[in-house]
């Protein structure tokens, strides 16, 4: 049976700092050694050459490893970084580290990491990468005690995109590319990844290469999909709940509609177990939420709930950056914090023009 968990979110005070996860270490609330996952915003540009993330791995790692964990398992360690905090949104990171705690019947937080095999960029939006990803995730499952796919709420992965490097390296081997643009790649290399997670957990059958990116009907309501240039495999977490784990937080999730539907994380925050009015209001929280994980797409049909918008159509602020900016306002409207995990490029995540919803609260 796996471990316990705790799960705190701390501030990033500049582009370097993991000064908050040393405090939470020295103050006794997690050991270094203990830390098995981390997934942040950073406040880059959330493109293809958003080096934030980076310089925030390392930063992170290097806390753990001074702080006493092991440098070996300290590289294994999966930390995910979204890159962009638009609008409201606050650079931060959510850490989930086992601790020791009574078990008990009522499910419970759970987290179980897994790395696919090698990704090579031809399988970059084919069914070699879906397929890839899905054993991955199985791998995750049971590593995290989870039997039952409706037990899982969350799975965080970060996968390898394109880059000039990868095609030529492709096209020097024989191998066609699914694009040439590095920046289409990361859509493409998020919504791919969405539907190996959707063929793990039973949420929809294996698709063909032609529905990649194009069947927006084919979805996860869970995946939370980034990617990068820091890989070239992909790292899942599954986050989930189970009985006999212990610990004092649960997970739970729903969807966006679209993206004004504050409905849909209020929904989230319900199922994983804080009992809230018919009409909730922030104040109903009364700071038991540890933090939402959110996902967001532009509307390929360029309108939100009937009225027209031109973000596809922007030339100077890429889409990715408009929507993202919306959501984590309607979403920081909801929590009352601006520290919420919004990242954008939700192809497959969730119904087209809204996304996938996750929130963590702590029962006591």
């Amino acid at each position: 049976m796996p471990s316990a968990i705790e799960v705190r979110k701390v501030p990033i005070h500049s582009v370097a700092d993991a000064s908050e996860l040393a405090r939470l270490i020295d103050d006794g609330v997690m050991e270094a050694s203990r830390v098995i996952a981390i997934i942040g915003k950073t406040e880059g540009n959330g493109g293809v050459n958003d080096y934030t993330r980076i310089i925030a791995d390392r930063a992170f790692r290097e806390v753990l490893v001074a702080k006493g964990a092991d440098a070996d398992a300290v590289k294994q360690v999966p930390i995910v970084w979204s890159g962009g905090t638009d609008g409201v949104i606050s650079p931060h990171a959510t850490i989930f580290a086992t601790v020791d705690a009574e078990p008990t019947d009522e499910p419970r937080l759970t987290v179980g990491f897994a790395m696919s095999e090698q990704l090579a960029p031809e399988d970059i939006g084919r069914t070699a990468m879906v397929s890839k990803v899905a054993d991955a995730v199985r791998v995750a499952m049971e590593r995290a005690g989870i039997t039952d796919p409706a037990d899982v709420h969350y799975v965080q992965t970060k996968t390898p995109l394109l880059t000039i490097h990868t095609i030529r390296d492709a096209k020097s081997r024989g191998k066609t590319v699914w694009t040439e643009h590095t920046h289409e790649s990361m859509d493409l290399s998020n919504g791919c990844t969405a539907l190996g997670i959707a063929v793990a957990l039973g949420e929809i059958e294996m698709p063909s290469d032609e529905d990649v990116m194009h069947d927006r009907s084919l979805y996860s309501s869970v995946a939370s999909c980034s990617s990068g240039v820091e890989l070239d495999q992909a790292q899942v977490v599954v986050v989930g709940n189970a009985p006999g784990v212990g610990g004092r937080y649960r997970i739970g999730h729903s969807v966006m509609e679209d993206a004004l539907d504050q409905e849909g994380i209020w929904e989230a925050i319900r199922s994983a177990g804080l009992d809230l009015p018919e009409r909730p209001r922030t104040a109903d929280l009364d700071g038991r939420l540890v933090n939402v994980f959110l996902k967001c797409e532009a509307s390929q049909d360029g309108q939100v709930r009937g009225r027209r918008n031109a973000m596809l159509d922007d030339s100077d602020v890429h889409w990715h950056r408009q929507i993202k900016a919306a959501v984590g306002g309607v979403t920081a409207a909801v929590t009352g914090d601006p520290a919420v995990f919004v990242s954008v490029s939700a192809a497959h995540q969730g119904p087209d023009g809204g996304g996938p919803v996750a929130a963590i609260v702590d029962l006591g």
